[in-house]
């Protein structure tokens, strides 16, 4: 059966590879963009693409809206949006880590507030995967901002899922570790070589493998899975 599923951060990287997997599924698919114009080849597939600011509440309202009128209530919410803005503390100014932390983290709880409203006004559960980082179990030097954005997610969905799964909604986080999207390919390749010679599999991972993991999270043979951190990372962050 066809659900209705929002990609926040859709039109790139593992967001475009979500939106594929889940079309591929047969549901209907919308995806948000905030610069760059609309992924021509998934609106060619037939996804729905929504300009939304998710730092901005009312375009959050707005977005939700629009999909709303057009694919009917959100049942799978998948949180992919996010930035970086890297530095040492020390050389880190404030305006740098609070703008981490309202995109990464703050906007994460306004789209899943607003999504868990209407999952519950519609009773008929729900599926809001947060995509999280690896980073957020190991630390990374240079990312204090990152980090504590995505190390948040965890206890917010972990919450989250306290909160609301007696109704049949669930919450689960997906922790990728270094993958081959637009933010990996602005590291310095000295950087890149380091980061993978600490994966065991010894490899970056691609976006269809974090695609699939979140498809997996909002299937029906994964209604018995809440509050899961999951990690796609190769490996790199065992033991934390």
């Amino acid at each position: 059966m066809s659900r209705s599923v929002l990609i926040i951060g859709g039109n790139r990287g593992i967001g475009h590879a979500t939106a594929r997997a889940f079309a591929q599924r047969g549901d209907t698919v919308a995806f948000t963009y905030r610069t760059d114009g609309p992924a021509p080849d998934l609106v060619m597939d037939g996804a729905m693409a929504v300009h939304c600011d998710i730092t901005d509440p009312e375009q959050v309202e707005r977005a939700f809206k629009e999909v709303e009128a057009d694919q009917g209530p959100v049942e799978v919410l998948v949180v992919n949006a996010g930035i970086t803005r890297d530095n040492l503390l020390l050389r880190m100014p404030e305006e740098d880590f609070a703008a981490v932390l309202d995109t990464n983290l703050t906007a994460a709880y306004r789209l899943a507030k607003r999504a868990t409203r209407s999952m519950l006004k519609a009773r008929r559960g729900g599926r809001i995967i947060l995509v999280s980082s690896a980073v957020a179990l190991k630390g990374e030097a240079g990312q204090t901002n990152y980090a504590a954005s995505k190390a948040g997610l965890i206890g917010f969905g972990r919450s989250l899922a306290r909160e609301i799964g007696s109704r049949g909604i669930t919450v689960n986080i997906v922790t990728p570790g270094l993958t081959d999207t637009a933010m990996a390919a602005a590291l310095p390749k000295e950087r890149i070589e380091k980061i993978i010679g600490d994966v065991p599999i010894g490899r970056i991972g691609r976006p269809e493998e974090i695609a699939s993991a979140i498809s997996f999270l909002a299937s029906e043979e994964a209604a018995y899975i809440t509050g899961a951190v999951v990690p796609v990372d190769g490996g790199i962050s065992m033991g934390h």
